[in-house]
């Protein structure tokens, strides 16, 4: 029964997390809630960097501060014990003489990593750990991966036709656009899903092709870093002309033919692209990427294992012949019809 209660309640702290997601970052998304005798009494999430933890929020929202002694706090992943931007969580709850906490799962970055938890329990506190974990770890998968793999999450996604091509076969001098496969719905979704990641990034061929914008003009939000990998560095027409409001980084084996205002990564001959990609931009502290297209740099980053979760659109129009669509293998664990699609969304 009890477990039952904590999930409960451990369900609530993830309905408030995600309601912040993609606006905290490089922060993790996390939400708390204060519990006594069977009532919410606070609750709260982490809403920007520098801004309170959810566990401050939370409990500086119970109007009856005696009751603290006697509540359980539920937060989604463990109180920090470090002062950052702001004081350790860990001292606000000993402070707050709040006696049993629930935590849903470890913060497995160097600065915490298990300490916050050691730090209430050598002060008397009953913390019970691994409540809903893997819905948890979920939550903040761009910020475990950073922490744990070294590397950015990476999201692939394309719309394909419903007989497995991702693009129609274009003339050389046909006009630089895209030839759409889904509608206005899903060009809505998939603008949110950049303003939740930090960058997004296409290869030169669809540069070349589709003049993309990549930026968030249907949603509200900020536009993703643009990542442009151009084996050829043939790029310059379109920098010339595109207008944004974020940086532009290139990688490229052709330095020279690149605008001195981009932030460019000259790639050697012995590169792995994915993974040089990935390598800066951790070193970045980009905890995120989102790969657009086209069919070359998704089968590379496919092939080379650089992947996460994949969006996949089937359209149903049908093209006979053009490009081909990568092939991948996944579990898939969403599925959504639109008008003119079905969206499939596979992890490995």
């Amino acid at each position: 029964m009890a477990e039952d209660v904590d999930n409960k309640y451990m369900r609530r702290c993830l309905d408030l997390a995600v309601g912040a997601e993609g606006l905290t970052r490089p922060n993790p998304v996390v939400g708390a809630v204060v519990v006594c005798d069977g009532r919410i009494t606070g609750e709260g999430y982490h809403i920007y960097s520098g801004g309170p933890h959810a566990e401050v929020i939370a409990v500086n929202a119970v109007k009856d501060r005696s009751t603290l002694n006697r509540s359980t706090l539920y937060v989604s992943l463990e109180p920090c014990c470090h002062h950052g931007k702001t004081p350790p969580c860990t001292d606000m709850i000993i402070s707050a003489e709040i006696p049993r906490i629930v935590v849903g799962t470890l913060d497995t970055s160097a600065k915490v990593s298990g300490k916050g938890i050691e730090i209430l329990r050598a002060a008397g506190k009953e913390v019970r750990v691994g409540v809903l974990e893997n819905e948890c770890r979920w939550l903040n998968r761009r910020f475990f991966t950073w922490h744990e793999k070294k590397r950015p999450y990476i999201i692939l996604k394309w719309a394909e036709s419903s007989d497995g091509f991702i693009d129609l076969e274009r003339r050389a001098d046909s006009t630089p656009e895209p030839y759409w496969i889904t509608g206005l719905p899903e060009r809505v979704l998939v603008h949110k899903w950049r303003a939740t990641e930090e960058a997004i990034l296409v290869g030169g061929e669809t540069i070349r092709k589709d003049n993309p914008r990549l930026n968030v003009r249907y949603w509200k939000g900020k536009d993703p870093l643009i990542v442009i990998l151009s084996r050829s560095g043939n790029i310059e027409n379109y920098l010339e002309r595109y207008e944004t409001k974020t940086n532009i980084l290139t990688f490229t084996f052709k330095k020279d033919r690149i605008k001195d205002d981009v932030i460019q990564v000259v790639l050697e001959s012995e590169d792995v692209a994915a993974e040089k990609i990935c390598n800066t931009l951790y070193e970045m502290g980009i905890q995120s990427l989102i790969v657009e297209g086209g069919a070359v740099v998704l089968n590379h980053f496919i092939s080379k294992g650089f992947w996460d979760e994949a969006r996949i659109f089937k359209g149903f129009k049908e093209f006979k012949k053009g490009v081909k669509a990568p092939v991948i293998e996944g579990k898939v664990i969403n599925e959504l019809n639109f008008e003119t699609s079905k969206l499939r969304i596979i992890v490995r």
